[in-house]
């Protein structure tokens, strides 16, 4: 029952009133961003959710577009402003994700959103993850986030779709309040955020 219905009656409530609590940080986040930015505070990106349907995600633009001389995006470590990197070590450039989790596109726990081209890479086992609509936060975040390899992650998210339950879902809240308070797991070990997937070697 949990599964089917009480798991998005309960997103919707805690969605609703986290993001009315959230206004005021919500609205001098964005402030911020578009003074640091010099541009709009947030960016929308297509996702696929549950069953692979694509979605737009919304979350806080904490890069800018600077660009070389052959008009290529700078590497995220040279576009990532100060306050966005603040915004990302506090997880405040999640807030925006709470109206996908209103909308119905997300849930608040579930295997994280990932990029649209990465669909076909998947194997049989790693494409199981979309069996659930996607979180803001899950068992892989809280299990080391962008600090472990994307097999452990997309391990960790199948692991989830198989064990899904109400008190699995309070642990990983719990969890994620504390890896927050820690800022543990924010960057991968060679780069500012995490490599891109290319497959994996089985």
């Amino acid at each position: 029952m949990y599964r089917s219905s009480l798991k998005r009656f309960t997103d919707f409530i805690l969605a609703t009133t986290a993001f009315i609590v959230a206004l005021p940080i919500f609205a001098i986040v964005a402030l911020c961003l578009i003074i640091a930015n010099q541009d709009k505070p947030f960016f929308l990106q297509p996702r696929p959710g549950r069953n692979r349907r694509i979605f737009r995600v919304i979350k806080f633009k904490t890069m800018n577009d600077l660009k070389d001389a052959h008009g290529n995006l700078l590497p995220d470590e040279k576009r990532l402003t100060a306050i966005g990197k603040f915004v990302r070590k506090t997880s405040l450039d999640e807030i925006p994700q709470l109206l996908n989790v209103i909308k119905g596109d997300m849930s608040l726990i579930g295997p994280r959103p990932l990029l649209v081209e990465y669909l076909p890479l998947y194997n049989k086992v790693q494409s199981r993850r979309h069996e659930v609509r996607p979180g803001i936060t899950g068992w892989a975040q809280v299990n080391g986030r962008n600090a472990i390899s994307w097999e452990d992650k997309f391990k960790y998210d199948v692991w989830y779709v198989d064990h899904m339950s109400f008190l699995l879902d309070l642990k990983i809240i719990f969890l994620t309040i504390q890896k927050v308070f820690k800022s543990e797991g924010i960057n991968s070990a060679t780069a500012a955020t995490m490599e891109r997937f290319t497959g994996s070697a089985h």
